[in-house]
């Protein structure tokens, strides 16, 4: 698996990772752009905000399975020169997706004040963050059309389109935010508001290029599925759960664990665990394309070409995985006062610096593997895997406290998950007859 710059997969890889990596990075700029925002109206709003933040990348994060679950699937089909069918697969996404939107936007509103009493947003918290969590839930079903709209347009092999709409999307945010937040005085509601408008905006963008301008290109029926069509985007959606779950239930115990071992070292890790998710987005964009042509080949009846593309795919995660590391750790000398300048916590995230730069290898391989194996429809493994990389890990952490590890014994713990990780997706990729667990199935 030598490296050169001469593959014949090379044009296909970056053709769909670049313009992926474009739409991946303007993605979180709507929440960055309303913290600049709302950050200038108080820190009572701020925090609001914040709360919401968590609530809302909490309650969306399950839908995912739109996007993970219909890039395969479409491509697939394409592969498969099967364009009714893949045309009818966007149509489910799509109806699945205002189902269950407006599902997440009753029960959003219903349990509107459990849910911030949860989040500890009481006293002088509460009544801002009311307003904004019942504004910004309107916009529920048009977070999952998005997902479904990027899921889709991923599985024919376009990249491009999703990257123009987000971009869209942000700036509309952009513009609105200062209008509505101080022009017209409606302060945090107005930012709220921004996004609401933004995302529609999005979502409908993607139902007039899906439903109208290349509804004929790509025979999509506008036709309702029955429920019996739905089972595999249900059954995709329970296994992606877990996954889910799992993987950010660890995280949650990293942080709450770094937390017990003190202010100082919780700060630190939120500022590396930022650095940690901020350079996953490069390696996120080549896993998009290996759900894309992986899902593609197998379609097309060529498990060996199958092949070809992912060993490739690996071969650009963890070359691009060792640039970042020691980019990473190059950059170890002034970085941190980037983020923080307090010396007290300058220190443990110093320490540990090490273990976000020499585990970006491994996430290189790590998140590609994770595209394969969604290109080849392995959900329940992966779900299954993730689990006992999660039980590991968690192993770890629990034993920080108790051990007196301090942050770096987080950082052990995370580091573990990759490792488990890494081994559970590399045996049956090497061993498995068949190409992948779940590869075989039309």
């Amino acid at each position: 698996m030598a490296f050169s710059f001469e593959h014949r997969y090379d044009r296909d890889i970056l053709g769909l990772a670049l313009p992926a990596l474009g739409e991946l990075a303007v993605d979180p700029l709507v929440s960055l752009v309303d913290t600049a925002f709302v950050g200038q109206l108080g820190s009572t709003q701020l925090g609001a905000l914040g709360v919401n933040a968590s609530i809302f990348s909490m309650a969306f994060v399950a839908f995912n399975f739109l996007a993970y679950g219909t890039t395969p699937r479409v491509s697939r089909a394409v592969g498969n020169d099967n364009p009714q069918k893949a045309g009818r697969i966007v149509m489910h996404s799509i109806v699945l997706a205002v189902v269950v939107g407006v599902g997440a936007l009753a029960l959003l509103q219903w349990l509107a004040g459990p849910i911030l009493a949860l989040m500890g947003a009481t006293g002088d918290l509460r009544e801002p963050a009311m307003t904004y969590l019942r504004i910004r839930a309107c916009a529920g079903p048009a977070v999952l059309l998005m997902n479904a709209g990027r899921g889709s347009f991923r599985g024919y092999s376009d990249t491009r389109t999703p990257m123009y709409v987000m971009g869209g999307i942000n700036l509309v945010n952009l513009i609105l935010d200062p209008i509505l937040i101080f022009g017209l005085g409606f302060g945090l509601a107005g930012a709220a508001t921004a996004t609401v408008i933004a995302q529609w905006s999005g979502a409908i963008a993607f139902l007039v290029l899906l439903l109208y301008v290349r509804r004929d290109e790509l025979e999509i029926p506008l036709v309702l599925p029955s429920i019996q069509e739905l089972v595999p985007f249900l059954k995709v959606g329970r296994e992606l759960f877990i996954r889910t779950v799992s993987l950010i239930g660890t995280m949650t115990l990293a942080t709450a664990v770094a937390a017990r071992v003190g202010v100082t070292a919780v700060a630190a890790h939120q500022v590396a665990n930022q650095l940690w998710t901020f350079l996953a987005l490069v390696v996120d964009a080549l896993a998009i394309a290996a759900q894309t042509l992986v899902a593609r080949q197998i379609g097309e009846g060529e498990p060996d070409e199958a092949r070809a593309v992912s060993d490739r795919l690996l071969q650009w995660g963890i070359g691009i995985g060792v640039l970042l590391g020691v980019a990473f750790f190059a950059a170890r000398p002034w970085l941190p006062g980037l983020f923080v300048d307090d010396p007290e916590t300058i220190g443990p995230l110093l320490d540990v610096f090490i273990f976000v730069a020499l585990l970006q290898p491994l996430n290189g391989l790590v998140f590609v593997w994770d595209g394969v194996y969604m290109g080849a429809e392995s959900f329940g493994y992966l779900a299954g895997a993730m689990v006992i990389s999660a039980l590991c890990a968690a192993g770890v952490l629990l034993l920080v406290e108790p051990m007196e590890w301090g942050l770096p014994g987080v950082w052990w713990g995370i580091t573990t998950l990759m490792v488990v990780r890494v081994i559970t997706l590399a045996i049956p990729y090497f061993v498995w007859d068949g190409f992948l667990p779940g590869a075989e199935a039309s």
